[in-house]
């Protein structure tokens, strides 16, 4: 099993930041991509960034230019900047790993964007 410990979810005003970090833990070997995905209420859940274990980079067009996906191998940690958020941004974010194990989620903290 793998487990996703994310943090750095909160209340913040539209034009400011936050960065959420994921760290995962457990058997995982091959980690083939790392990500986030956001849900809003009433709305699907929809990617808003990942990394390929190669270093790709994918981003929703929503938050390209904004939002930056990053990883730190050592510390098997993905983290998302995310920059000038605007109240369009609010969700609960939800980190995913594909891995050679499965595909495993975390329980998302919640980003609100308001002033």
């Amino acid at each position: 099993q793998v487990q996703l410990v994310e943090s750095g979810g909160g209340l913040v005003q539209p034009g400011g930041s936050l960065r959420l970090s994921c760290a995962a833990s457990g058997s995982i070997f091959s980690a083939y991509f790392r990500g986030w995905y956001r849900q809003a209420p009433g709305k699907e859940r929809e990617l808003v960034a990942r990394i390929s274990s190669g270093g790709v980079t994918t981003y929703a067009d929503a938050v390209k230019g904004r939002f930056t996906i990053s990883r730190d191998n050592a510390k098997n940690t993905v983290y998302l900047q995310m920059n000038s958020l605007k109240a369009g941004d609010t969700a609960v974010y939800y980190c995913n790993i594909i891995c050679n194990i499965g595909n495993f989620w975390g329980q998302g903290p919640q980003v609100t964007v308001s002033s």
